[in-house]
């Protein structure tokens, strides 16, 4: 279970960004929303304590146990549709002996542990049509169920985890040709779709998030939150207008985003730490993903490879669409900014991976 590793092994770089990302996410969800800051920090010493645990058990036995873990994640998810907490019209968090959370934010440590092993035992067989169905199947039960929630940005996230895991596996690059040239006209069939009035893709509140985004002027009552959030970025120009400020022009103190301590996190950053805060929030995230990637380069196995590089594309493609959505490049969906916005599921999960690319960096490959 616990091996004797060798300290020079050990990736403290890796750990002081974590935490350092984390502490300006404390104080930014602090100037945000005081009455959750409290809870935020009890979430980073947890979440620590479980980093640096994970950080020295063998992954290798966690590999051993992806089948059960699997088998539990699905459980957890459809308990979810059935007996989850509802709140603003979504099923998504359940209490279980007082506490409450999010499986589907434990759901991508799951995936990305469950297809590391899948894949390292039949890498061989990974572009044939049966292990690709097969794939099919497993991946398609996770997605399901956090699309019935319904959780689409989070669904939309773990699908582009799993797609970077399977290519990471080293897929045929024919496969991938041939999927291109399928998934490219059909999303834009799909986007035409949605679009029509009668459509029943997709949610009405979703089909309203796009149109807010593509149409602001149109929809002022929908596009008001990502609207407000460019101005706070904007206004906070170079250095910003201080944490905890009491400023009269501040969108945040007028209340003009609400629960600015989750998804729209980055538009008080913007706001009261300016250009240069900002930058240094993309810029640790920035380098939290490269580092895990680095560290499976030398990873002994495919799969603590593939756990390294699912963890980098977890906070890869979060921050982007996170940030994207906060300055008006995307739609407004509801992920939460890697380390920075409040949620002790998201937190913590984040800290458990990161401690298991811990301990992929502390058996490194033999040369």
């Amino acid at each position: 279970m616990f091996k004797m590793y060798s300290l020079k092994d050990y990736r403290f770089r890796l750990c002081f960004m974590v935490i350092a990302i984390t502490v300006i996410g404390i104080f930014v969800v602090g100037s945000a929303n005081e009455s959750v800051q409290d809870r935020q920090i009890q979430g980073m010493i947890l979440g620590i304590c479980a980093m640096l645990f994970m950080s020295v058990f063998d992954y290798s036995i966690l590999l051993r146990l992806t089948w059960p873990m699997y088998l539990v994640n699905i459980a957890l998810l459809g308990y979810v549709i059935v007996g989850g907490t509802d709140s603003h019209g979504a099923s998504r968090w359940i209490n279980i002996a007082g506490i409450q959370f999010q499986p589907s934010e434990l759901s991508k440590i799951v995936i990305i542990l469950f297809f590391s092993a899948f894949f390292m035992k039949y890498q061989e067989q990974i572009s044939t049509f049966r292990a690709l169905a097969v794939t099919g199947v497993l991946i398609l039960l996770p997605l399901g169920l956090t699309l019935k929630q319904p959780d689409l940005s989070t669904t939309i996230a773990t699908t582009l985890i799993f797609i970077t895991l399977l290519f990471i596996a080293g897929i045929s690059y024919k496969i991938i040709r041939g999927a291109a040239a399928v998934c490219m006209p059909a999303f834009i069939v799909l986007l035409y779709l949605i679009m029509q009035p009668d459509q029943t893709i997709i949610h009405s509140y979703q089909l309203n998030r796009i149109l807010a985004w593509r149409y602001p002027q149109k929809y002022p009552d929908l596009a008001y939150q990502q609207q407000n959030s460019i101005m706070a970025i904007g206004s906070g120009q170079l250095w910003g207008k201080g944490l905890n400020n009491e400023n009269f022009d501040s969108v945040k103190n007028g209340n003009f985003i609400s629960e600015p301590q989750t998804d729209f996190i980055f538009s008080v950053a913007g706001e009261e730490m300016g250009f240069v805060g900002g930058a240094v929030i993309i810029g640790l995230l920035m380098l939290i993903a490269l580092e895990c990637v680095l560290i499976g380069r030398r990873a002994k196995d495919l799969a603590g490879r593939l756990i390294c590089c699912g963890m980098a594309a977890w906070i890869g493609f979060q921050t982007f669409v996170n940030i994207g959505v906060t300055t008006g490049l995307l739609p407004n969906t509801g992920l939460p900014l890697p380390f920075v916005s409040y949620g002790l599921t998201s937190l913590v999960s984040l800290y458990i991976g990161i401690g298991i690319v811990l301990n992929v960096g502390l058996q490194p490959k033999k040369y």
